[in-house]
């Protein structure tokens, strides 16, 4: 019998809208439709909407595209208007819609499939209405779609796994108080956590995946499902849960459930046997391949170039120093600039706007801020203009040019240089000019005054006597895995760092992030006679200069580069960095050095184990963060991002990108 309305309605719209075909726009045409599907308008609320009109500009409720009569429907808003009907088919002719809002009515039926067309809707809201049967699946395929409120109605079926993978989704994900049945797909962890998630007053079933954010989020998204068990809810599955937040245990390390799960596909894939018909199809694909590869690369090189935008600089510094008097840089020698004579000098400003001269580096005073075993770093302070970071480099080689040796350690010299001069991201620090000479070099970048993660994070000459807040080091950590995600993935050169640690994370007059040292490993092993060997190795992939160093900076060295006696064994990979980078997350979340994990265990390890026992968040987290109460849903996610970066495969580990896109989902 409810059919019978709807075909009248549908019958007479059709007769209204072919009547009227000369006056109004498509547009028009089809809110008309969804006129003559409210069979109850008790307030009056589509009184305006007349089929003489030219177009529905000025119709109630209706926004169009720029503001004026004439223009494309972009936003459709008629809440509380107590209206009954059902939702035709015909909205997915509003191509450029961009709003559709229609709760506490009294609208029925299902939601037309047809609503899949709207490419451009951002915000879908038919919550507190009468609407049944399951979600269209189409609707995770509406791209631009950041907040979908379904709650309240009388929809069925499962949860649809498609709308976990909205890519826009940022704002509110509600599909409580429905009839919603099964468990809770894993795909849903994958929804950032900063998506308000409400499942509540369903009928779910089984146990809550511990992955991606499902572990961030509170209780109360999941009341109201009697048949839900597991973290956070007090239903016991597996292990009960204390009233104090806790570490959930299972999956913490997957910060990234697409990623993860990607790289767990990989080893589980079969290789398919070739056979001779297929060699040609097989070669085909090899070109095709080896072609796109290319375009991309041309592609990623020209994106990474524009968004370089503000040029972000380097001090260089590693764990301070004394910071005594003025010393001159060039010493008893006089330092000559050119392009390289018979002494083999050459001084190159990388970047155009860097006016120095070598002659007034070179006499400027300058103060030591920095020592390593890549070299030591100053502060030099020039008669005109703002003061830079000079690195003079370790070790130089005594310069006998036996065979043409020294031209040929120039000229490597000069390449290497020249490629980190060429690494522009906002959060890379950039190299300005460089000086080479068989017994001198350096690396001059704009001096940054505000130290480095780990003297802010540990103390310093440089350091706040106030506590980072956790809003700063969130912003930090986001940056600088920004910046390292740029350096292996849209460089010019695709870089392995090797060297990722709190002291590489330089900060400047905002607190911004920039990561340095990135090329010192190869630049120095350059400097030694012996590097000639190596010299077709990757930049940046000697090891970092960790030999002999402390324990704490043998803890961001990843398992499997590792020696038996713990010191780097082996070249540095793009996922050794990812690890070093979880470390350092787990360092700016605990305030702990990266040793510094209870019962000789390195941090790593002792937060491991906490996430396993499931202890409360506050013996974890640095005290000085307790108090931001509302901070304890992103360190929580920080958490398993960093866990996710240390798993002891390096297969496991994510790529800096998707690490980069977690942190960033997260604040």
């Amino acid at each position: 019998m409810a059919a019978a309305p709807r075909v009248l309605a549908v019958v007479l719209a059709a007769a209204v809208l072919a009547a009227s075909a000369a006056a109004l726009n498509t547009d028009g045409l089809a809110l008309l439709a969804l006129k003559f599907a409210v069979s109850d308008d008790p307030g009056g609320a589509l009184a305006t909407w007349r089929d003489a009109d030219a177009d529905p500009c000025g119709w109630a409720g209706v926004t169009c595209a720029g503001g004026g009569a004439g223009g494309r429907v972009a936003g459709v808003e008629l809440a509380n208007a107590s209206f009954a009907g059902y939702l035709p088919s015909e909205l997915s002719l509003l191509s450029e819609l961009q709003e559709l809002s229609l709760p506490y009515n009294r609208l029925s039926g299902q939601i037309p499939v047809a609503i899949a067309a709207l490419q451009k809707l951002t915000t879908l809201d038919l919550a507190h209405n009468q609407l049944s049967g399951p979600v269209p699946a189409g609707i995770g395929r509406l791209v631009s779609l950041a907040r979908l409120d379904l709650s309240s109605n009388q929809l069925n079926g499962s949860l649809p796994p498609a709308i976990a993978g909205l890519p826009r989704l940022s704002g509110v994900l509600n599909l409580s108080y429905n009839h919603f049945t099964g468990g809770i797909p894993p795909e849903y962890g994958g929804i950032p956590v900063a998506v308000s998630l409400d499942l509540r007053g369903n009928d779910l079933a089984g146990e809550i995946p511990q992955v991606g954010s499902l572990v961030n989020q509170g209780p109360t998204a999941f009341d109201g499902n009697p048949r839900l068990c597991g973290f956070p809810l007090k239903v016991e599955c597996a292990g009960g849960v204390s009233d104090e937040p806790r570490i959930p245990q299972g999956n913490a390390g997957m910060s990234d459930p697409g990623a993860a799960a990607e790289v767990g596909r990989r080893p589980q894939q079969k290789r398919r046997s070739s056979s001779s018909p297929a060699v040609p199809i097989l070669a085909v694909i090899v070109v095709v391949a080896i072609v796109a590869g290319v375009v991309l690369q041309w592609q990623c090189r020209r994106r990474c170039a524009a968004a370089a935008g503000d040029e972000e600089k380097e001090s260089a510094k590693e764990k301070y120093g004394g910071g005594g008097g003025a010393v001159t840089l060039a010493g008893s020698e006089d330092r000559r600039s050119g392009g390289g004579g018979e002494e083999g000098e050459v001084f190159v400003a990388v970047d155009d706007g860097f006016g120095m001269e070598l002659e007034e580096l070179l006499r400027a005073s300058a103060y030591v801020v920095g020592k390593s075993r890549g070299g030591i770093v100053y502060r030099v302070v020039p008669g005109r203009g703002p003061a830079v970071a000079v690195r003079r480099l370790s070790e130089p080689d005594d310069g006998d040019g036996d065979g043409g040796g020294g031209w040929r350690r120039r000229r490597a010299f000069e390449a290497e240089a020249a490629a980190i001069g060429r690494a522009r991201h906002p959060n890379v620090a950039r190299l300005r000019a460089y000086y080479y000479a068989p017994d001198e070099k350096l690396l001059i970048y704009d001096y940054l005054p505000n130290g480095s993660l780990h003297s802010a994070l540990h103390g310093g000459p440089t350091a706040s006597p106030t506590p980072l807040p956790w809003s700063v080091r969130l912003s930090i950590v986001q940056g600088a895995a920004r910046g390292l995600a740029y350096l292996h993935e849209c460089s010019p050169r695709r870089y392995v760092h090797g060297c990722i640690k709190s002291t590489k994370i330089l900060l400047d007059e905002e607190l911004h992030a920039h990561v340095s040292g990135f090329g010192l490993a190869r630049l120095v092993a350059g400097a030694h006679k012996t590097a000639a060997a190596g010299s077709s190795k990757k930049l940046g992939s000697a090891a970092c200069a960790l030999r002999g160093a402390g324990a704490g900076a043998v803890s961001y060295v990843a398992p499997e580069l590792r020696a038996p006696g713990g010191a780097p064994a082996a070249a540095a990979t793009q996922k050794g960095d990812v690890f070093a980078f979880g470390v350092m997350l787990l360092e700016a979340v605990t305030g702990r050095e990266p040793a510094e994990g209870e019962g000789g265990m390195d941090l790593e390890a002792w937060v491991r184990r906490a996430f396993k026992e499931e202890r409360p968040l506050s013996e974890v987290v640095d005290p000085t963060l307790l108090g931001e109460v509302h901070a304890k849903k992103q360190v929580l996610a920080v958490f398993h991002v960093a866990l996710g970066c240390t798993e002891p495969d390096p297969e496991m580990r994510p790529r800096m990108r998707a690490v980069a896109e977690s942190l960033d989902r997260i604040g």
